[in-house]
């Protein structure tokens, strides 16, 4: 009988020991998986913008608490079966001391109880990570990205609630620019234009400002850029010079006028004479051009309105004087550089290409 035991208590023993591998085999499947799926996520949101980087880290704080947990869970477990193989091994050293038949019956229906229990309460099985919310998590993180990537930007909801209509005045148009019928365009030609002689118009560089200035308030507008390889764009007050010396008409030459400049691939931001190199925009092409004009703040902030990515911003302080919506489509830069300038509806968002 006591060799009976004894066989039985080495068989639980082997049985934990295998269940002891068992779990561990488990806590290493929940890691590979948890992290698998931190992966995955970490990837969707990696093409997302920066303002999702906290939505990220809590989303795998949360995989991480739950992982943390089942581990904890596992070594529980884990431990219960070392508990219970401590005990066998204490009973197999003192089985010697062990006389009566009726003690080691009921011992035997204790140890067999003990052992149902610890084996019925760490099986593997029972410890589950929930792989349905996690394949769930994922396809609501690709959701969320088509989501966003068809979703106008804040930025520009807000912007769009300025938006302005801008009209270019053909009698300021430099006379190699054939402005538009319904003047939303300005186009260079090599042609010398026909055209009045006006105290407003410029004479001696590629500029055509809107019709109407305004005063008060805020001012959105964007002009499409596309194609273009040169081009200055941006805000003007009324007295910038239209005759006399051809830098002197330049859109920032003077502290009558603010712009942005583009040119073979390199921007540069003008004001006072003073030229703002933007190295970090080197290179990178937008479709629309955006400038915000806040009368009230002195501020004129130009943007690449595709993805509103900032370019320059001037903080003037105070307005002295009406402002005017100013472009100048360039020349033809060696033949490069034909296509028109256009007025946006910045009460719309470009196409997602």
């Amino acid at each position: 009988m006591l060799l009976k035991h004894q066989q039985q208590l080495k068989k639980q023993r082997d049985v934990l020991a295998y269940r002891m591998k068992n779990l561990k085999a488990k806590q290493t499947e929940i890691t590979k998986k948890t992290n698998a799926v931190k992966e995955k996520i970490k990837k969707k949101y990696e093409n997302m913008k920066r303002v999702l980087d906290e939505d990220l880290r809590i989303t795998l704080a949360q995989l991480d608490s739950e992982h943390e947990a089942m581990g904890k869970l596992v070594e529980e477990r884990i431990e219960d079966c070392y508990l219970l193989t401590r005990e066998l091994d204490e009973e197999l050293s003192n089985i010697g001391a062990q006389v009566e038949t009726q003690d080691v019956h009921i011992q035997n229906a204790e140890a067999e109880k003990r052992m149902a229990k610890t084996l019925k309460l760490t099986d593997p099985d029972l410890i589950q990570i929930d792989e349905f919310k996690n394949e769930q998590l994922l396809c609501l993180t690709i959701n969320l990205l088509l989501f966003i990537r068809s979703q106008v930007p804040v930025t520009k909801k807000l912007f769009q609630s300025y938006a302005a209509d801008v009209v270019l005045d053909a009698d300021t148009a430099h006379p190699k620019l054939i402005i538009s019928p319904k003047g939303e365009s300005a186009t260079y030609t090599d042609t010398w234009q026909d055209v009045p002689e006006t105290p407003s118009r410029f004479e001696t560089t590629l500029n055509v400002v809107s019709q109407e200035g305004f005063s008060d308030g805020r001012q959105y507008w964007e002009v499409d850029v596309s194609g273009k390889t040169y081009w200055e764009l941006g805000l003007t007050y009324p007295s910038i010079p239209r005759k006399g010396r051809e830098e002197d008409s330049w859109l920032g030459r003077g502290k009558e006028s603010w712009c942005v400049e583009y040119f073979n691939g390199d921007y540069w931001a003008w004001h006072g004479g003073v030229q703002h190199e933007l190295p970090l925009l080197a290179g990178k092409k937008f479709t629309r051009i955006g400038v915000l004009c806040s009368f009230p703040g002195g501020l004129v902030a130009f943007v690449g309105a595709d993805t509103m990515t900032p370019l320059h911003c001037f903080c003037t302080g105070t307005f002295t004087d009406t402002l005017y919506q100013a472009v100048c489509p360039g020349h033809d830069n060696q033949g490069t550089n034909w296509k028109s300038l256009k007025i946006c509806d910045a009460h719309r968002s470009a196409p997602v290409l």
